[in-house]
């Protein structure tokens, strides 16, 4: 991927409506990585990502942005809260899984690559083991023909250790992982039908054809240059100056715990050590309550941009439904066509939708963009529940008659939208 940062942000524009400041603090840190690379060895070691503090309500898009823009730079992903750890010493998630689920989400992602790859060779060898049961040529099997008949074939079935399911935590999972790869794979004979049996052979022949080794090397060196870290809730964990009480347990000792990951540390995975020097940490909060200043001062400094996303209106809410490449308009009308039914949305009951979900917004808990689709599944709820209708259209009269008597009973509107 080589797009400049204008180019990244007319990527991001695609799916998400708004928030260019936001875009364009994600664009050059994903642009940095690329110019990194051109840098001599002794010098790219030392030029840390700049990571990001977003700053916003929620379903204003945050998660969306950090993770179109992994999507796009083909990079691996990993959301986490930061409410879901503990503080050491405490029951709960520790920080360092943090790295082990980023090592494994590389792993998987260049797994598929390598498979993509191979595709065509695995095809092939799983077409002439199921000819060869079938006693038939491949070019016959590939006709359709033989696709519901049953055969019997033999698939790896994954080892069962005893006792391990009693034993919890995340080191466990570790061992069981590594004592899985010491223990042979024991076959298992199926009777399936001839598409889904071509299909199983076939990722088993992906499987086989992969250089495991390789694909681990790979996997550490995506995690640790291009890997993308995105921790919401961050708010959360910040205590704010006037708070007294007893040890705060998710608070600030979690911050803490968080400190060394975000600064560089290397962390044992199960594919081995990881830095997470040059790893690009997005952390994302409401800050309603608290305020960015009242993290520890150690963490504040390790998110040196933050860029602060707006508030969504009637205005944004409309553009939502009808600009992306894949809005959720055009998801509807695609569902219904599947059953023969065309949708079809005026200007003015799109407007209608944008207004109403912003009024829910305003009266009941202000949830974002989220709140479209409770609505827009409250107006098609009719529609939905039929098939083959034909032509249907969405007037702003038929969205005003479907919500009309939610809308006027507060309680009633607080528990449907």
């Amino acid at each position: 991927m080589n797009l400049t940062p204008a180019e990244i942000v007319r990527e991001l524009d695609k799916h998400i409506v708004g928030q260019a400041a936001a875009k364009r603090a994600v664009a050059v840190a994903l642009r940095n990585r690329i110019r990194r690379k051109k840098l001599p060895p002794e010098l790219a070691r030392e030029v840390m990502p700049k990571n990001i503090l977003m700053i916003g309500p929620t379903g204003v898009g945050k998660t969306e942005i950090a993770r179109r823009l992994a999507r796009l730079a083909g990079a691996p992903f990993l959301k986490v809260e930061a409410t879901k750890f503990t503080e050491v010493g405490y029951v709960g998630r520790d920080v360092d899984s943090i790295v082990r689920d980023l090592a494994e989400a590389a792993y998987q992602l260049v797994m598929q690559e390598m498979k993509a790859k191979v595709e065509g060779r695995a095809q092939n060898l799983a077409e002439e083991e199921v000819a060869s049961i079938l006693r038939v040529s491949p070019l016959e099997l590939r006709t359709g023909r033989y696709n519901d008949q049953l055969i019997e074939i033999e698939v790896a079935e994954e080892a069962r250790l005893p006792m391990m399911g009693m034993f919890g935590g995340e080191q466990m999972q570790s061992l069981q992982d590594m004592l899985k790869g010491l223990m042979p794979q024991r076959k298992v004979r199926r009777k399936v039908r001839v598409k889904e049996a071509l299909e199983i052979l076939k990722n088993q022949e992906a499987e086989r054809l992969v250089d495991k080794e390789e694909a681990t090397q790979e996997a550490l060196r995506r995690a640790q240059e291009e890997g993308i870290v995105f921790i919401d809730e961050v708010d959360k964990i910040a205590r704010g100056k006037g708070a007294v009480g007893g040890p705060d347990v998710s608070g600030e000792g979690v911050q803490r715990d968080l400190l060394p990951i975000v600064e560089g540390t290397v962390v044992s995975t199960r594919l081995g050590p990881v830095s997470t020097d040059h790893v690009l940490f997005i952390a994302a909060g409401a800050f309603h309550v608290s305020k960015p200043s009242d993290l520890i001062p150690e963490l504040q400094g390790r998110f040196p941009i933050r860029v602060e996303l707006e508030p969504l209106g009637p205005a944004e809410f409309e553009r939502i439904l009808r600009e992306p490449e894949n809005s959720l308009i055009k998801q509807y009308q695609a569902l219904l066509a599947a059953d023969e039914t065309e949708l079809h949305f005026t200007p003015e009951a799109i407007q209608a939708v944008a207004r109403f979900a912003h009024q829910a917004n305003q009266e009941l808990e202000d949830i974002g963009a989220r709140r479209l689709a409770t609505v827009l599944e409250r107006v098609l709820e009719e529609v939905s529940f039929q098939t083959s209708l034909g032509r249907v259209e969405v007037t702003k009269e038929y969205v005003e008659a479907r919500l009309k008597d939610v809308l006027a009973s507060h309680d009633l509107s607080r528990y449907i939208l």
